[in-house]
């Protein structure tokens, strides 16, 4: 069943040029100049969109989850060809072009009601099962657009967002604790004897606090050990840098199996995973450093190894 159609007129909501500015920040580049002027379009379209739902999911100041049902609204509208919001009037014309069925987007709008609801995961397959909402919808919304789509590529596309959504976590750590979020699985942190709790003080023994992202989290006790629980946590992250590095394996033969100018497009998501788990790699696995993050340099660097794995 469709999702009732309701109109929110608020300031709140982020506006387009808000939404879209957040692209050069991600860790691959979502218009490459490579491109055709037709592919471009329509990936910033779904883009636009994705980036819209989780803005609202993480951002919007009202009641959220009755702005994300607005967003289910106006996805509906869009499809009739009859949308009001500027990125859903952007999105017309590429879900008619290019086929896109509704069941991949409103998955990443549920991603961010999940995020309304639940705080944290107690083990990995319930954060694998988050991924399948929040990120291979993605994957598979970009082999539609390509025009690609197999089942053996979109088992392959699923693996690599996962790995995608994964790293972004261990960078994002920081600010997801400080919205009261905790993606490493507290099954995987007790293996190095750590815990959510001990991750929230942290952030708050080390004084770890970003400018608009929410407030700190969390009371150190009076036992608190913040050198134990840093290095916890370098050991928790470095057993998932391992996971991600698995997962990102599957970009190879993926992108082996594209065609064409979408080679290069796949191989820059993959590249850009890459690029971000060598940067925590190098930080030694400290993801509470500023050095955890790849530069243009690193992330051009992966790219050409992506792409000449992809075409042996």
């Amino acid at each position: 069943m469709q999702a009732a159609s309701i109109y929110l007129a608020s300031p709140e909501v982020p506006d387009a040029a808000r939404v879209m500015a957040r692209s050069g920040g991600e860790n691959f580049s979502v218009a490459a100049r490579f491109l055709s002027r037709r592919d471009r379009r329509h990936l910033l379209a779904v883009y636009g969109f994705a980036r819209l739902a989780d803005e609202i999911g993480d951002e919007y100041g009202g009641e959220r989850l009755a702005a994300l049902d607005w967003l289910e609204g106006e996805l509906d509208r869009a499809y009739d060809g009859k949308a009001r919001d500027p990125l859903l009037r952007a999105l017309e014309k590429t879900l008619v072009e290019c086929e896109l069925p509704r069941e991949p987007l409103v998955r990443l709008i549920e991603a961010n009601r999940e995020d309304q609801r639940v705080g944290r995961y107690e083990t990995w397959k319930q954060l694998e099962d988050y991924c399948a909402l929040s990120a291979t919808p993605v994957g598979e919304l970009v082999l539609r657009v390509f025009g690609l789509l197999t089942p053996e590529r979109l088992a392959l596309s699923d693996r690599v967002c996962t790995g995608l959504q994964l790293v972004e976590h261990l960078q994002d750590l920081a600010e997801d604790v400080a919205r009261d979020r905790f993606y490493l699985p507290a099954e995987d942190l007790a293996r190095f004897g750590a815990s959510h709790e001990q991750l929230s003080a942290l952030l708050v023994g080390a004084g770890e606090e970003r400018e608009g992202k929410g407030v700190r989290v969390g009371t150190p006790t009076h036992d608190y050990d913040p050198d134990g629980a840093r290095s916890a946590l370098r050991e928790t992250v470095r057993f998932e840098s391992v996971r991600v590095r698995e997962l990102l394996g599957a970009g190879v033969p993926l992108v082996r199996s594209v065609p064409g100018r979408a080679k290069l497009a796949v191989a820059g998501f993959v590249a850009g995973g890459v690029a971000a788990i060598e940067a925590i790699e190098r930080a030694g696995f400290d993801v509470l450093a500023d050095a955890s993050r790849a530069g243009r340099a690193r992330r051009v660097g992966a790219l050409g190894r992506v792409l000449a794995a992809g075409c042996r």
